[in-house]
């Protein structure tokens, strides 16, 4: 089946959909990302700029290492690792595809903050899916969602994500305008001016869109504050966009043919893909 060719990596991602690909999407950059397709639905992400379901899983202490290893070790095809978790007990279906879900969420809006580079194709790489998978459309829409809302409760959400927020209040006592929850009190916790959100959504095994929204609210508090938000050197994180629904030829050639498709430096996208300019 012909497919359209492909001007960025979301455009591409709803080729492979209506196609029913199985692969790997490659997307380079810094940090660039892995993009895990089955049957065209996104099944995982996986990108330094967020954490993936195995390390939520592992660093939230839902499933400890000896019991994940001896699951590794029964059932070395990962795509089937998370029957495997459930069969074991150690972990139930729902609350499975909850996790492994949400990581495809979160690595999406991770991958948007910075524009990405190019991209290749190749076979699949069996990784923890989230079962069926999501289509590459509301994956787009929901990532331009949450980066709107960011920017418009704080400025520009790349920005943020790579700010280093600190504790402002003495921890023992109730920050003005309200108690701290638990989950607030841990994150302020690991706030030590040094950690990025990614950082500490890795450290806490949670999602770093949850993290920033949390963060905003503890600067509401009067709990942190930011320090200087600079672009760390060499680390930017890779944006995946998604072009206008349009009709298409089915003569025009597959994205998987021919020389890789780039970005134009300088070069717009519409708006209602995998991550809106900040402030849209």
């Amino acid at each position: 089946m012909k497919t359209p060719s492909a001007r960025n990596v979301p455009a591409l991602l709803q080729a492979l959909h209506q196609e029913g690909f199985t692969g790997t999407v490659r997307v380079s950059g810094a940090p660039g990302g892995t993009i895990h397709l089955r049957d065209g639905r996104v099944g995982a992400i996986e990108t330094p700029g967020a954490p993936t379901a195995t390390s939520t899983l592992l660093a939230s202490g839902r499933i400890d290492d000896d019991a994940w290893l001896a699951a590794c070790a029964a059932e070395p095809d990962a795509d089937r690792l998370g029957h495997h978790l459930e069969a074991a007990g150690l972990i139930g279906a729902a609350e499975l595809e909850v996790v492994c879900t949400a990581a495809v969420y979160d690595g999406a809006f991770a991958m948007a903050l910075s524009p990405p580079g190019d991209w290749e194709l190749t076979d699949r790489e069996p990784t923890l899916l989230a079962r069926p998978g999501v289509e590459p459309r509301p994956l787009a829409e929901e990532t331009t969602r949450r980066i709107a809302l960011l920017s418009r409760l704080r400025g520009p959400a790349g920005d943020l994500a790579r700010g280093r927020p600190a504790p402002v209040v003495d921890r023992a006592h109730p920050v003005s305008g309200g108690g701290l929850t638990p989950r607030h009190r841990e994150l302020l916790d690991s706030a030590n001016g040094r950690r990025t959100p990614r950082d500490l959504a890795f450290a806490r095994g949670r999602g770093l869109y949850a993290v920033l929204l949390d963060l905003i609210r503890l600067e509401a508090l009067g709990a942190v504050h930011w320090e200087t938000m600079t672009v760390p050197e060499g680390r930017p994180s890779t944006a995946l966009r998604l072009p206008p629904r349009t009709a298409t030829s089915a003569d025009e050639p597959s994205p998987r043919a021919g020389p890789l498709p780039r970005r134009r430096p300088g070069g717009g996208f519409p708006t209602g893909d995998f991550g809106a300019k900040d402030g849209e």
